[in-house]
């Protein structure tokens, strides 16, 4: 054990936020060395740490860099550059942001002073620590570094139980917004299937139960066939009668749930296309019904 201590990089965490809990945990638990996290609360700091034999909370993050071969910054978003540009950073050290959405540039001033600068995104809901760190093995994890610290976080995700996927410089936008149309913006969907639902009297948490098995089947129906073959209701089969039915009634709800369903009615014509539920003769029949409904 002493000899792979010494292998072993020292991992410290600056925030200990849910994101910080969930990774430092698993980190742990997957046999890595988490020595250190320090937080503007030092109430979760220590709650990290007391959970990970050998990890301190410590007295501020420059305390942090100082301990750490890796130092992941788990703060907000929009106080990475802050954190980067404030501390005192050193040659050999590597220095890891967890924002889906930042680029890794904006660790800049950690490279110019010789520290190794990445990204390393897990895929995965941090609504709650303890729900994320059940969730993170078969997670993928979104990394960006060049050598040697790729292969590094590689193996870290690996030691995680996690899947990689590696990002090109310059695309994290593009890809934070892709990830919340298949998590976030699920959430959305599904509450606006509430609040049709309630219009007619059925209580929030019976349609929230009603409808989870229905989510789950949908997750589970493309995790077996695919997107296209996944595809179930009405745009995979192209019932015309139907989507006239839904569009009357939506028209009485009001327009925003209308202009938000002929959207996603556009966007399912192709997959129902590619499924061979339907020909372009029928898919065109739908645009036009949906287009006509979209127009003011």
């Amino acid at each position: 054990m002493q000899q792979q201590d010494q292998i072993l990089p020292r991992i410290g965490f600056i925030g200990a936020g849910r994101v910080a809990k969930g990774l430092a945990w698993g980190m742990a638990q997957g046999g890595q060395r988490v020595g250190a996290a320090a937080s503007r609360s030092p109430a979760s700091a220590e709650q990290l740490a007391a959970r990970i034999a050998g990890c301190r909370a410590a007295a501020n993050a420059q305390d942090v860099v100082d301990r750490s071969d890796l130092v992941f910054v788990t703060v907000p978003d929009d106080a990475i550059a802050a954190v980067a540009a404030s501390l005192k950073w050193r040659e050999g050290v590597a220095v890891i942001h967890c924002s889906g959405a930042t680029e890794v540039a904006v660790l800049e001033p950690a490279a110019r002073a010789g520290a190794q600068i990445g990204g390393f995104h897990p895929l995965q809901l941090f609504a709650d620590a303890e729900v994320a760190l059940a969730g993170l093995p078969g997670c993928t994890i979104a990394i960006e570094a060049e050598a040697p610290l790729l292969s590094q976080l590689e193996q870290l995700a690996r030691a995680l139980r996690c899947r990689t996927l590696r990002l090109p410089p310059g695309c994290r936008a593009r890809y934070h917004v892709a990830a919340h149309y298949a998590a976030g913006f699920v959430i959305t969907l599904l509450n606006q299937a509430v609040e049709l639902w309630q219009s007619f009297g059925i209580e929030r948490e019976d349609t929230i139960r009603a409808l989870l098995p229905l989510l789950r089947g949908t997750a589970a129906s493309v995790e077996r066939s695919g997107l296209a073959q996944g595809l179930a209701g009405t745009y995979s089969r192209g019932d015309i009668g139907t989507v006239e039915k839904h569009l009357a009634e939506l028209a009485r709800v009001g327009p925003d749930a209308l202009h938000l369903y002929c959207e996603l009615a556009l966007r399912s014509i192709p997959l129902g296309l590619e499924r061979g539920g339907y020909d372009e003769h029928r898919a065109e029949a739908m645009r036009v019904l949906l287009r006509r409904a979209l127009k003011p």
